[in-house]
């Protein structure tokens, strides 16, 4: 089997480049619930290898919830791409703590550079897209790694899925929709009329 086909990396904002603040409140929660929705449909289209560029941010989150859905689907296997050693050395206690406990569980652990250069990071973004079939980002304009990243997968081919284009379902309008339209589809299988 083709294991590009099955493979999936991710690439997206760091938290300081999001449109809010991470934290305990309803935005937060809806870019989580986006993008378990993203990577679970993933997992449900086969792809068992996903690729996380360790990055701050939307990296980590994603493969964090790789780890997590583990738990239901074992054949999951994670790899993390390392632009080079070193990475995290300048972050926060607590940010290079979570990314040696998502490094502890990976399956594969790839240095794209043996040091860092002015372009290490970019080759990293092009080996997680080399090797991959589909890109889950968290986007929202401007320039920069992720959308270099992303206009490298499109002159590539390579499928792109946005958790923002998720965002509205995870709204309190959204989820009573979504709410109403089970409870619909619901009547119309035993026999009720639609509402």
């Amino acid at each position: 089997m083709d294991e590009r086909a099955v493979t999936c990396c991710f690439t997206g904002h760091r938290p300081e480049k999001l449109p809010f603040a991470p934290g305990r409140n309803e935005t937060t929660y809806r870019f989580f619930m986006s993008m378990e929705e993203a990577v679970q449909r993933a997992i449900l289209r086969g792809y068992t290898h996903f690729i996380t560029g360790m990055a701050e941010g939307f990296d980590l989150w994603a493969a964090d919830m790789v780890v997590r859905f583990r738990r239901v689907y074992p054949e999951l296997t994670l790899e993390a791409a390392i632009p080079y050693p070193g990475q995290a050395r300048s972050w926060t206690y607590d940010s290079r703590d979570y990314y040696g406990e998502i490094l502890k569980v990976c399956d594969k652990t790839t240095y794209v550079s043996s040091s860092y250069t002015k372009d290490c990071m970019y080759k990293r973004n092009r080996y997680m897209v080399d090797h991959a079939s589909l890109v889950i980002t968290a986007f929202t304009g401007g320039a920069g790694g992720t959308a270099y990243t992303l206009d490298y997968a499109q002159k590539n081919g390579v499928e792109v899925i946005n958790i923002f284009d998720f965002f509205e379902k995870y709204t309190p309008q959204g989820l009573v929709k979504q709410e109403n339209e089970a409870y619909d589809k619901e009547d119309n299988l035993y026999g009720g009329e639609p509402q």
